[in-house]
């Protein structure tokens, strides 16, 4: 009886990712032309894709994964000022569109770009460079977020005892600290190359005539209307989902069996602190650059013709309706994150803390998949699935699409922080008549108060930006500001396409300040 608010809970997350993840899923194969699974495979364009999305996704993943790695040892294993800061200036990329940072490089280092002129130097940005840096520039604040939350976790014991046995800091990193980080490692691996291997803003912008999978999955659904070739592309992009649960399940053994007795204690060493602010500091200067470079183009009358200053553009956003947009676009972020808050959260303590089962690996399994459905075939089921519902074409459904597209990152979050906590608590609570719901609310929720803020800005700051998941499911009357982006861009306005996105950046900007403070507060009365 003491546990009845818990599996209650539990069949509400059950039902929730059966409905917003399975049913779509099967509504998409049940739509799906036999006939074109061969005519994809077989056309000439098929392996060139394959290989040119393969390798674009693993060298930007392992370039984006070492950088967040090495950030997040930066400022939680160094002795830097203003740490919460550097955090949140490194996910400033997560701020806008992904197409932006496209048309940002463009901007930049294309064949008429501002450095390119100003350098005299070509890196012949359309093709693999270029999708390259877009890439780790989109998908490394994801990783930062996973990473960093994990180190907060670390027990300062074992470094103690480690080093009273005469272990050095080399020694210690690679027994101690990366075992620690095996789990989270392997998770910030998948996400980011699931990120990266689903996206086509990025492609899209600065592929040139280079074609990968999600690009030619867009022209097929967006620009022909065939949405079974889409729907077979989209079937592809699932599989490094499927192999990141495989693995993790491989892996279920590793995480701490111990909780944190003692926080980290950084010692003195200036080298090391020399070293951090040099690389944060580089790092914010490149990230800086494309959204600069953004930011002075929604502030000049007609690039690259004409760079004098003028405020036209942010007329014509405003005189096409952009204050109402964006009133739709903070209902839905804000919506979209305190439903998603609640539902991932209690889904990765029930995967997490729960000893494993059918239930919780199919969970599992679901939660991660999420993360690997492209916006555009996610849009497209919704459609086939709720199309003549009550629901189709409200603002609940826009929510439950965003919340759905973006689960498997906060998720995550929260699964690798509760699974750092002593194994044997549920059956010290269970000997002691504790509920599972009253060990969630008393406990976990209290000791992971820093990790649900950062879930409720990753979820609103996504649902933001997001274009591709809302894409076929809004109307004139709910629409977010960021589907002007795609509208205006169509029509070559990319000066008021370049305000939006400005516009945006700032909204999320406030944000996540509001996070920094929220987070700088809960660390104070923890200390």
């Amino acid at each position: 009886m003491k546990n009845r608010g818990y599996r209650s809970l539990r069949l509400l997350i059950i039902v929730f990712l059966f409905v917003s993840v399975v049913l779509p899923l099967i509504a998409l194969i049940t739509h799906m032309d036999p006939a074109d699974i061969s005519i994809v495979f077989q056309s000439p364009q098929f392996g060139p894709m394959i290989k040119n999305s393969l390798i674009t996704t693993t060298v930007a993943t392992l370039i984006s994964v070492s950088i967040a790695f090495g950030l997040a040892w930066c400022v939680n294993r160094s002795a830097m000022r203003y740490r919460a800061v550097f955090s949140m200036l490194f996910t400033l990329p997560m701020l806008i569109p992904s197409i932006s940072h496209g048309q940002g490089l463009v901007i930049l280092f294309g064949d008429n770009g501002i450095l390119t002129n100003l350098l005299g130097i070509n890196i012949n940005l359309y093709g693999y460079v270029g999708i390259i840096i877009g890439s780790v520039l989109y998908s490394f604040p994801p990783a930062f977020l996973m990473l960093t939350d994990v180190f907060h976790y670390e027990d300062y014991t074992t470094y103690e005892a480690a080093r009273v046995l005469g272990l050095s800091k080399t020694q210690q990193f690679l027994t101690i600290t990366l075992p620690n980080m095996k789990r989270p490692l392997i998770s910030a691996i998948f996400a980011t190359f699931t990120l990266i291997f689903t996206d086509y803003g990025v492609p899209l912008m600065v592929g040139g005539k280079m074609m990968t999978l999600p690009v030619y999955m867009y022209r097929e659904v967006i620009g022909l209307l065939d949405f079974s070739k889409g729907t077979i592309i989209g079937m592809i992009l699932l599989i490094p989902a499927l192999i990141a649960f495989l693995l993790d399940l491989m892996n279920k053994n590793s995480g701490s069996s111990s909780t944190v007795t003692q926080d980290y204690m950084i010692q003195e060493n200036k080298k090391r602190d020399l070293f951090a602010y040099g690389f944060c500091i580089t790092v914010i200067f490149l990230i800086s650059l494309p959204i600069l470079a953004f930011a002075l183009l929604s502030m000049v009358k007609h690039y690259p013709i004409d760079l004098s200053f003028s405020l036209d553009n942010v007329n014509q956003a405003f005189a096409l309706g952009i204050g109402s947009y964006l009133l739709n676009s903070l209902a839905i972020a804000m919506s979209t994150a305190m439903v998603g808050v609640c539902l991932t959260y209690f889904c990765a303590y029930v995967t997490a803390r729960a000893k494993r089962s059918v239930t919780t690996m199919a969970l599992h399994l679901i939660s991660m998949v999420s993360l690997a459905i492209p916006g555009i075939v996610l849009g497209l089921s919704y459609v086939l699935l709720l199309k003549g519902s009550m629901i189709y074409g409200t603002i609940i459904v826009l929510v439950m699409v965003n919340v759905t597209h973006f689960f498997a990152s906060p998720y995550l979050l929260a699964y690798n922080s509760l699974s750092n906590f002593n194994e044997k608590l549920e059956d010290i609570s269970l000997t002691m008549g504790i509920s599972k719901l009253r060990m969630l609310l008393d406990v976990y929720i209290p000791c992971t108060k820093a990790t649900i803020v950062e879930m409720f800005s990753y979820l609103f700051v996504n649902a933001m930006v997001t274009i591709s998941a809302v894409s076929f499911l809004a109307n004139f009357k709910n629409m977010p500001v960021a589907l002007m982006i795609p509208q205006f861009d169509s029509q070559s306005l990319i000066e008021a396409t370049a305000f939006i996105s400005l516009l945006i950046l700032v909204v999320n900007g406030l944000m996540k300040i509001i996070v920094y403070f929220v987070k700088r507060y809960i660390f104070a009365h923890e200390g």
